[in-house]
């Protein structure tokens, strides 16, 4: 990469594009130079942090709720903001990455909120993450409209969705933005760059900036993020409290510290969302190595599995307790193909969201419009016209920390069929990522980085634990290797397989698969889709 551009101590590296002086102006970069410059020494010795404590839960260190903060969570009086503009009724929530014609289809399909996904559902390539920016300027300002080459047609409705952006997480950077030679953490980037583009957009427009945080670990690391979210309003001259923030619960030790997190950013907080499937990850990836937390395969691991139960009911009782919205998670299943599997697919869809609704969730998350209406049929049902249900504070859920970590009752050993299907889905998913592409679908379903976590995590949990033996797991890397370059001649196999060995067969179990394709493949490279 050669430097292309330098604002003040700024650096932009990577090729130039298509209207990435819209995004990259003078005025952003230092915006994003000034929040560098205010958090990426606290950020790196929270990064410390998650490090030693990973090595205190291998070395057999309970987990529990902290005394040091138990008169925030005794303390009945404090709550967060009231809900801001556009975000009181969240009944049906929509993810995706902020790819121009989802973005479209996202923003039309009936759903109160549209997650744009800078994190697991975007391969960060540059062209993405700048892209992606424009997207989101474009949408805001109306000007998203557009007609393919071959004729089809996107046009933003009257009402479209209200806008919530999650960017990408604590532990990654973009080393397409450079301070003295140090890569910028990526949080700040994608935050930084809406924030500074669209925040004014959108107070304007009666909304307002609007985030979802991803795999926060603690209330620290929730802190920094409230300090941000106070740099960033007083530099551009925002009152305090306008931006709003959902956090996700997506970690286990974050579940431990639900109430801190909420009350860390409680004038900016716009309550809790159940990640539940990086929420597995992260539980399998703490204890891959005991062997009393080895999981089955992870098609039967359900929520209803008493752990993932207590989760999601500790989540619900937490954020009614404070006043604060509690919403579900994802939907992922793609409803085409016969009639037959279709009407399948949306019926394990109802089925997920009666349980939410009837736990007190106050909304929940889809990856696909055509999954918006069965999910706001089963929430009118349950609220009528009410835009929440806030009042039921469900005193009558009591968890403890033993509750949280209940795995060995859904412990057991792999199958077969579920040992090559995490490779399958591991391969695909990391060739697709590798081109540019995080939004996949696989089997039936639209994934993104979580389902490649659960599937490496496991196979490494597996084999430490002798519940498969890595012969099988070689043989079966293999097969599916021929199967995904038979299937897509343009696959990078070789690449593929590095990153699956250096992620899944390794001695030591990386913390996220991202990291090390980042640094080693997709830095510098442009999306090649196939």
């Amino acid at each position: 990469m050669t430097t292309l551009a330098t604002t003040g101590r700024v650096q932009v590296l990577g090729a130039p594009g298509d209207r990435h002086e819209e995004v990259l102006t003078p005025e952003a970069l230092d915006f994003i130079g000034r929040l560098d410059a205010a958090f990426a020494a606290r950020r790196f010795d929270l990064l410390t942090e998650r490090r030693r404590r990973s090595a205190l839960l291998r070395g057999g260190t309970p987990l529990g709720f902290s005394r040091a903060t138990r008169p925030i969570r005794d303390d009945p009086d404090w709550r967060v903001a009231r809900p801001a503009p556009g975000l009181t009724d969240r009944r049906v929530e929509i993810t995706g990455p902020p790819e121009r014609s989802m973005a479209v289809n996202a923003l039309n399909s009936g759903a109160q909120v549209w997650m744009a996904d800078f994190e697991d559902a975007t391969s960060p390539t540059w062209e993405n993450i700048v892209r992606g920016q424009l997207t989101l300027i474009d949408a805001i300002d109306r000007r998203i409209d557009f007609t393919t080459t071959s004729g089809k047609e996107y046009r933003l409705t009257d009402r479209p969705a209200t806008i919530m952006v999650r960017p990408r997480g604590w532990h990654l950077t973009e080393k397409h933005l450079v301070v003295d030679d140090r890569p910028v953490p990526a949080a700040l980037v994608d935050f930084g760059l809406y924030f500074f583009h669209c925040a004014r957009r959108q107070i304007d427009a009666g909304s307002g900036p609007y985030f979802y945080l991803p795999k926060l670990e603690n209330r620290y690391e929730a802190r920094l993020w409230n300090d941000v979210f106070l740099l960033a309003q007083d530099l551009l001259d925002i009152p305090r409290g306008t931006i709003r923030a959902t956090v996700l619960i997506e970690t286990i030790t974050a579940a431990f510290e639900m109430e801190e997190i909420l009350y860390e950013l409680r004038e900016h907080s716009a309550g809790l969302n159940a990640g539940r499937w990086d929420y597995l990850f992260s539980l399998i990836k703490n204890f891959a190595h005991r062997p009393d937390f080895v999981l089955p395969d992870r098609a039967t691991v359900t929520m209803t599995a008493p752990f993932m139960r207590a989760y999601t009911e500790l989540l619900v009782r937490t954020c009614h307790k404070r006043g604060a919205h509690a919403i579900g998670g994802m939907a992922a299943q793609l409803p085409g193909g016969e009639p037959a599997a279709r009407e399948a697919a949306l019926a394990t869809v109802r089925l997920d969201k009666e349980r939410e609704a009837e736990d007190g969730f106050d909304g929940s998350w889809v990856a696909h419009p055509g999954l918006v209406p069965v999910c706001r049929t089963v929430f009118d049902e349950v609220l009528g016209e009410r835009p929440h249900q806030l009042e039921r504070t469900r005193d009558d859920v009591h968890i403890t920390a033993e509750h949280l970590v209940a795995v060995r009752r859904t412990a057991g050993r792999p199958t077969p069929e579920g040992v090559r299907d995490n490779i399958a889905v591991a391969l695909r998913y990391y060739d697709a990522w590798l081109r540019g592409q995080g939004a996949v679908a696989l089997n039936g379903l639209m994934e993104d980085a979580a389902t490649a976590e659960i599937a490496r995590v496991q196979i490494w949990q597996w084999l430490k634990h002798r519940a498969v033996d890595r012969e099988t797991v070689l043989g079966l890397l293999d097969e599916e290797l021929a199967a995904l370059g038979a299937t897509y001649p343009w696959a990078q196999l070789d690449q593929v397989r590095d990153l699956f060995e250096r992620t899944a067969l390794g001695r030591e179990l990386p913390a996220f698969f991202t990291t090390e394709a980042y640094a080693r493949h997709l830095v510098g490279r442009p999306a090649v889709r196939g």
